[in-house]
């Protein structure tokens, strides 16, 4: 006699040969910082109970291409542990994880519900009444775009915006990324009018904000489902047709400061000092200076990078097409610089890193330009500095930067040699006893802005640095100033239901 179908509430941790007959709610793949990857689910059952799943990286390529998201099926064994993930997604505190001797088949169950969402209200999220670790769905729509920044010169894309539900509550969402660039297409397309109404699925809700998970997350713009066709049915008609507009704050990083003027932005949050007081920085600090730049420090490395296409982040694999965590599908990695010089002021030296899209600005040249044109001269060594490089030689400008001295480097956020400019910020911010001032207040820019400060910098510079300010997707690596060959560490995505502790391991066999 075949074995009777466990319901979800009653799994636990006394055996292994359960059998279920449930749908999968919610599927994805996640890809840790030294790019394993495993994959998570959501399955319900008859009843509506649902529990979250893990099926570890070593048994993925058996399951990946066999288990698609609103599928019914029929699973038979698996251990039970307790619910441990950083991030919940629904309320039963066991998790159900795949092993060896799991079994999938594809069947049409009747009476088990369909595929659905389930949306936190607004007045919950406002009032802190949500689980920090819960990971929920949200409805609204667009009522203004607060500020926006798309994926430029290796800018980390977001958009912040106000999202009103039925009862005209008002929470404020953050897209980061590959979700922030989505909106933005959608909305700056001609073909797209009227009201926006957006799903995002496992969004985390801080301080009674919500934003996208890293893994995970959903955004549905606009679609035609029920839920979104019947949302957009029950505003005013006058809403209807009326696009979201754009807050007068501005849309930029910048410009989000807009009553600070060029100079006081460029030091805002900065520690303004000399270069020999830079040189004596016992810890890493965000700081501004001024200094000529003398001669190039060979490293390693050489001059430049293997990078995408479309952003600066260090290819993953320079031999072969790849996928980038920016969503680029790169067929071919380009050469992106990275240059090491150093700045001299009187008798202090320091090393400073410069980074792609600087370089390119005061050379004129894209760096895979420059070694094309050395390959066709014959010339294949990457440890060639070529004459273009020069440029960048005995100019004086002010840096904003981020001091490293454990690797004895700088690395450059910002630059101007504009002549007026640095002059100003000479004058006016730095003073010849060591003593400093710095913008640290700014009573125009709103919360999302102050976390924009870490986003853009290390987006536009270190193709390898991770964002802090943004969910969390782990430590930063630096690496030895010496030694310093950019390595693949990892700039792929963590789970934000990453396990929390190892399970057993179990042969396939």
């Amino acid at each position: 006699m075949s074995r009777k179908f466990s319901p979800i509430k009653d799994l636990n941790d006394s055996k292994e040969t359960w059998r279920l007959a449930v749908r999968v709610v919610d599927f994805w793949s996640v890809i840790n910082s030294k790019g394993k990857e495993h994959l998570e689910m959501v399955l319900m059952d008859v009843s509506g109970d649902r529990i979250q799943v893990l099926i570890r990286s070593d048994h993925t390529p058996k399951w990946k291409a066999r288990i698609r998201e609103n599928m019914s099926c029929i699973i038979n064994n698996g251990t039970v542990y307790e619910n441990d993930f950083q991030w919940k997604l629904c309320d039963h505190d066991k998790k159900f994880v795949f092993i060896g001797g799991t079994t999938v088949k594809e069947v049409e169950i009747q009476n088990l519900p369909p595929k659905r969402f389930f949306f936190k209200d607004f007045n919950d999220i406002l009032g802190g009444n949500c689980e920090m670790n819960r990971l929920e769905d949200i409805i609204g729509v667009v009522q203004e775009i607060n500020n926006f920044q798309y994926n430029n010169s290796g800018k980390k894309s977001f958009v912040s915006l106000s999202l009103k539900d039925l009862k005209g509550v008002i929470v404020n969402c953050t897209l980061w990324e590959s979700y922030g660039t989505k909106f933005l297409d959608f909305y700056h397309d001609e073909k797209n009018s009227g009201a926006i109404v957006i799903i995002l699925t496992h969004a985390m809700i801080k301080e009674s904000q919500v934003s996208n998970g890293w893994s995970g997350s959903k955004l549905l713009i606009n679609e035609d489902i029920p839920e979104i066709t019947e949302y957009l049915s029950k505003l005013p008609s006058n809403e209807q047709t009326e696009k979201p507009s754009q807050s007068s704050k501005g849309m930029s990083l910048w410009s989000g400061a807009s009553q600070f003027t060029p100079v006081e932005s460029f030091v805002h949050k900065a520690k303004c000092i000399s270069l020999s007081e830079l040189c004596k920085v016992k810890q890493d600090m965000l700081c501004v200076t001024v200094g000529t730049t003398q001669r190039f420090f060979v490293s390693k490395h050489g001059w430049f990078y293997y990078g995408c296409t479309k952003c600066s982040l260090k290819a993953s694999d320079v031999n072969n097409p790849y996928k980038c965590s920016c969503g680029q599908n790169v067929e071919h990695a380009i050469p992106r610089y990275r240059v090491d010089i150093y700045v001299v002021d009187g008798d202090s030296k320091f090393r400073f890193v410069f980074w792609d899209s600087d370089c390119a600005d005061i050379i004129g040249k894209s760096a895979d330009s420059i070694y094309k044109a050395m390959l066709e001269e014959g010339d294949d060594d990457p440890m060639i500095y070529p004459d273009d490089l020069d440029m960048l030689l005995g100019k004086k400008m002010a840096f904003r930067a981020k001091v490293q001295p454990t690797f004895g480097q700088a690395s450059v956020w910002k630059l101007s040699y504009d002549e007026e400019f640095v002059k100003e910020i000479e004058k006016d911010y730095i003073t010849d006893e060591g003593d400093s001032k710095s913008l640290n207040q700014n009573p125009v820019v709103d919360r999302v802005d102050e976390s924009i400060e870490s986003l853009s910098a290390y987006g536009e510079n270190d193709p390898d640095k991770q964002v802090t300010n943004t969910p969390s997707k782990g430590s930063p690596v630096y690496l030895d100033a010496e030694d310093s060959e950019l390595q693949a560490y990892g700039t792929t995505q963590l789970s934000g239901t990453k396990p929390a502790k190892k399970v057993k391991i179990e042969s396939d066999a």
